[in-house]
Order: structure tokens, then C-alpha cells, then sequence
């Protein structure tokens, strides 16, 4: 099933076309990474899902309702974090959670209960402190806990991750990772390493057109190398290798131990003979995996 679709979505602020005939689908219990440059078209392509921005053209649905710019309802499926969220400083954790679920027609109970169980996921629930004396990345983990109170089935996230140290991001893809099983994510990012670590599909936004777009392994696999890579411990085994294989070539930039082979020059089998005969020190053979970098910019060029 798909929680999210979009058809043909296009707009213009002037003579400027910021999106360029968008489609995009967003399968159940996926996370989606919406990657793009600064300035491709992620946030105007967010604010029309959640019906704060009027299209030119096309259509957007939520859990296969239609969104209605100015009219919500499809918002009740939906959690929002935006890329700078804001908070009421003088409140603590739970009384911001308490306001948001009254504010939205949630039970008292219900908001007690889901407001301890989210301020312990995001690791807040020991926390007593006013929000306003909260660093960036406990303001962005209390900004996933307000977006989750309502159980959503889409959870929406501009840029969760592009102002935080590593530590905060690996905070926020940990939670990411964990609301999965209950809630579909999608989170526009241009941190490529970030999607690499937790997406199970994507979509490359550029110019505001979908470049590229479906599950990570099933593009991986289109794309994938025809080149392997042998890393050995030791120089001398290096050039054992390259005295047999005179095709084998060092890789620029990388390690000296670093070898690389197209499988049109030699067959893997064969290479792997040799190394077990000679019994050369080898910490890996592998194919080489396209990675989402190079991927991206061969798609946008």
C-alpha cells in the first residue's frame, strides 16, 4: 500500500518553475529518503502535502485521500517536523507535548501514555529542564516526539539531520529507525550518507524533477559495477598481485594496498586461486558497490 502519492505535482512562483511534473510513491512501512540539493524543490514539494501550498497541476494523496490545499483533513494521518522546529521556551517536555495533544482533541489519558512512552524513545523522559535551555539536537528529538503523538501514518521530516553533530545525527537516524514498524517515514535530506545508513528507498530530486527514484537495492542492482577491489595487508603481497595480474590498478587517493579489476579482464575465480595457492594476506575481495553519491551525480548530470 502506499501511504503517499503524488501525480504530475507542478508549481511556479512567477516565471520560476520550482516543480517540474513531480511523481512520487511512498510504500507503507518504508523510509524514504527525498534527496536533493539546497534549493531543488524538497520543502515546496513538503508544504504541498501537508495542503499549505496550492499546485498548478497534479495531485497529491494521502492513505488514498486527496489533499485539498486550505482544507486538512488528510493531516490527521501526519507528522510534521520541520527542518528549524520551534517551542514554547518556558514550557518542559511534557507540558509542550500535553498543549500539542489537548490542541489536537487527544484524551488526557492517551496523552499521558504516549507522551511518557515518545519522551522515552527520544531519551527526554528523564529530562525537567524548560525547553528553552534545550540544545539542537533535544529540540530536534522533542520535535520527533510532538510529530509522533498522534500515531501518525506518515511521519514528514525537512532536513531532521543537517544542523547536528555526528552524535546528534546518529541520534535522529536511531530514531528514525525505530518508529518504522508503526509509521512511514519520509525525510528530505542532501546528507547522502545519512540515507545510506537507514532508507530502504529514494528519490532524487533536481530542478525540481524526480531524477531517479525506487527501493535503494533495486537501483544499487541496476547500476551495479562490473569492478572488484582486492585490499591486502602488505605491500609485498600487492605486488605479487600486480606481477600476475599486470591489469590489476592502484586506486588514486586511496590506500597503496588497494587494488581494483574490471571482471572483463580477469574472471574473480581465477584471482581467488591465486591468493588461496600463494596464501597472500587479503583482507577483502569485493565487488565495488555504486554509491549513492556517485549515483546522484550521474543521475542530475
Amino acid at each position: 500500500m502506499e501511504v503517499l502519492s503524488i501525480d504530475n505535482l507542478c508549481k511556479s512562483f512567477g516565471d520560476k518553475e520550482v516543480l517540474k511534473g513531480v511523481t512520487l510513491k511512498v510504500p507503507e512501512n518504508s523510509i524514504f529518503g527525498f534527496i536533493g540539493k539546497n534549493g531543488a524543490g524538497k520543502t515546496t514539494t513538503m508544504k504541498h502535502i501537508l495542503g499549505l501550498m496550492k499546485g498548478d497541476e497534479g495531485e497529491i494523496k494521502v492513505m488514498n485521500e486527496k489533499v485539498v490545499y486550505g482544507q486538512t483533513a488528510t493531516n490527521r494521518f501526519i507528522g510534521y517536523l520541520p527542518d528549524v522546529p520551534e517551542f514554547y521556551g518556558f514550557m518542559n517536555a511534557r507540558e509542550y507535548l500535553s498543549f500539542c495533544g489537548e490542541i489536537t482533541g487527544m484524551e488526557k489519558k492517551n496523552i499521558n501514555e504516549r507522551s511518557e512512552k515518545l519522551l522515552c524513545a527520544v531519551g527526554l523522559d528523564k529530562e525537567k529542564h524548560r525547553i528553552r535551555g534545550y540544545s539542537r539536537g533535544m529540540k530536534q528529538r522533542l520535535g520527533i516526539a510532538q510529530a509522533l503523538l498522534n500515531s501518525p501514518k506518515l511521519l514528514i521530516c525537512d532536513e531532521p539531520t543537517s544542523a547536528l553533530d555526528p552524535v546528534g545525527r546518529k541520534e535522529i537516524l536511531d530514531i528514525l529507525m525505530s518508529v518504522r514498524d508503526k509509521t512511514t517515514v519520509l525525510f528530505s535530506t542532501h546528507i547522502l550518507a545519512d540515507v545510506e545508513r537507514i532508507c530502504t528507498d529514494i528519490a532524487f530530486l533536481d530542478e525540481g524533477s524526480i531524477k531517479l527514484s525506487g527501493k535503494i537495492a533495486d537501483i544499487k542492482g541496476k547500476y551495479r559495477s562490473n569492478e572488484y577491489m582486492i585490499e591486502t595487508e602488505d605491500e609485498a603481497s600487492r605486488k605479487v598481485l600486480l606481477q600476475k595480474f599486470d591489469k590489476l590498478k592502484e586506486e588514486k587517493g586511496q590506500l597503496e594496498s588497494v587494488l581494483l579489476f574490471k571482471e572483463t579482464d580477469y574472471d574473480i575465480h581465477t584471482v581467488l586461486a591465486f591468493v588461496a595457492e600463494k596464501k597472500l594476506p587479503v583482507i577483502k575481495i569485493e565487488r565495488v558497490e555504486p554509491s549513492l553519491e556517485n549515483l546522484f551525480l550521474e543521475v542530475v548530470h
